[in-house]
């Protein structure tokens, strides 16, 4: 279990340093970081993937393929969705909305318990309901106070939630099905990066190419971090210390001079404290195993001693 707590925070932390990152790619426009990001990502993830053993993941997605040509289109949806999120992560702080995308990260999490709750008839908590109810009240006061809420935060919470959704209903929630949606969009992303442009590049070719690769490195062991950290903890554990990347999205953001106005404390405290519920509830389950785990222990240990005496 200690393997996977580090391994969550690895992936939370490199995630926190690559939103700083992007600053060193302040030359290059939002599309263009965003395409390298995929062609640099791709070989690291691959080598990342040979390293734990899951390269055949990628023969069992090109097996659907050739059973159901169809799946193709699929696939294609799930490498969409899936690009405007690592898009957006890139763009956001390069253009000061680093707090609207940490907030959908927030949001986030709320807005899988309702899909598990419409779509799986998951049974809501009494914790959970307070926290949708206190989620729903800090988005109700966005749209109040601004006539709408981000889209920035709104394409992260549904965007990200209809991308987990579609991969578990297509069977390709593991590492050979990002490895798909790479590739299936690296015709745009070399696009974009050869696409003519204005800006120019502070950067000697050396140091970019360093920069470059920097990029592609973390990208792949945040996310190989994140999925491994996924096998080795228990779910409830691991869905706690996914709190931690949003926090630090927040407080990069803040260090990169955003601000939170007077306006916008009604919109994000409700919803931190709906995430605090989350976590409350988590503690207490992980605790009340750790009950149940200690009880079963003492009931063998009592059953064996007895044994032994006869």
């Amino acid at each position: 279990m200690f393997q996977g707590v580090c391994l969550s925070v690895l992936a939370s932390v490199t995630f926190g340093v690559l939103y700083f990152y992007t600053q060193l790619l302040t030359g290059f426009g939002s599309e263009q970081t965003f395409g390298w990001r995929m062609i640099s990502t791709l070989p690291f993830l691959t080598l990342l993937m040979w390293m734990i053993g899951d390269l055949h993941y990628i023969k069992q997605v090109l097996t659907q393929i050739k059973k159901n040509p169809w799946f193709i289109w699929l696939l294609i949806v799930s490498s969409v969705l899936v690009s405007l999120q690592l898009w957006l992560f890139l763009w956001a702080p390069m253009n000061g909305r680093g707090l609207e995308v940490s907030l959908g990260y927030f949001l986030l999490p709320l807005v899988l318990v309702l899909i598990g709750s419409l779509f799986y008839k998951e049974k809501l908590s009494r914790f959970q309901q307070i926290a949708v109810l206190l989620a729903i009240l800090g988005v109700a006061h966005e749209i109040w106070q601004q006539g709408t809420i981000a889209w920035e935060t709104a394409l992260v919470a549904v965007g990200y939630s209809a991308y987990f959704f579609l991969r578990k209903k297509m069977k390709t929630d593991h590492l050979g099905g990002f490895w798909w949606d790479i590739v299936i969009i690296l015709p745009i992303a070399f696009y974009f990066v050869f696409m003519p442009t204005d800006i120019s590049q502070p950067w000697p070719l050396s140091c970019l190419v360093w920069i470059l690769a920097g990029l592609g490195f973390l990208s792949a062991l945040g996310l190989g971090s994140y999925i491994l950290a996924s096998r080795f903890l228990p779910m409830v554990l691991f869905g706690l210390l996914s709190y931690l990347e949003p926090i630090l999205l927040a407080l990069v953001s803040l260090m990169l001079g955003e601000k939170i106005s007077s306006q916008e404390w009604l919109t994000y405290i409700p919803i931190w404290v709906a995430v605090l519920l989350l976590v409350i509830e988590g503690a207490i389950h992980l605790y009340q195993q750790k009950q149940k785990s200690i009880m079963l222990e003492r009931n063998l240990e009592c059953y064996q001693n007895r044994i032994d005496e006869k």
